[in-house]
């Protein structure tokens, strides 16, 4: 069973951590996020999902909606074989997710705690807008809530630079 948007909100609800939400239209990419006026727009998120040559690490990815992400230098950055984007399929059997509702949330599905989560520390000390595993919501919290809940489900999540 996958954790879904409810789930998420009461985790969020139980964990006593404070969050505005904004039901929306699905949205697939950031063009059409931003199409939508949503409300702290410099906050949200653009989140990728990725996996090295052999198919052996996964990583979510999470930066600034207006950064371009280079695979290469990435690979760099966080240390990992060659990497290239994951399929639709991985992202559905490992993150429990479909294509656009990509968000470190995914990582709760993640049973085998394959996927390593790397947060932009643009991020830090301020608000990131990500989805609570449906793309038919946005809400926001603190980057630091959001990382505590991701240690609390024992799933590996640093703060890098990600350029």
């Amino acid at each position: 069973m996958s954790v879904n948007k409810q789930d998420v909100l009461k985790l969020l609800d139980d964990s006593g951590i404070f969050y505005e939400s904004v039901e929306h239209e699905a949205v697939f990419t950031i063009e059409e996020m931003k199409k939508i006026n949503l409300p702290h727009a410099d906050c949200i998120a653009k989140n990728l999902f990725v996996r090295d040559d052999k198919k052996k690490h996964f990583y979510l990815i999470s930066v600034c909606e207006e950064k371009l992400v280079n695979l290469k230098n990435l690979q760099q950055t966080i240390g990992s074989r060659r990497l290239s984007f994951a399929s639709e399929k991985d992202l559905n059997e490992i993150l429990g997710l479909q294509k656009g509702s990509v968000t470190p949330f995914g990582v709760l599905n993640d049973r085998d705690k394959k996927v390593k989560v790397f947060i932009d520390e643009r991020f830090c000390d301020r608000l990131i807008g990500i989805h609570p595993n449906e793309n038919t919501m946005t809400l926001w919290l603190k980057t630091e809530n959001l990382i505590e809940l991701i240690r609390a489900h024992s799933s590996s999540v640093e703060v890098v630079n990600l350029g």
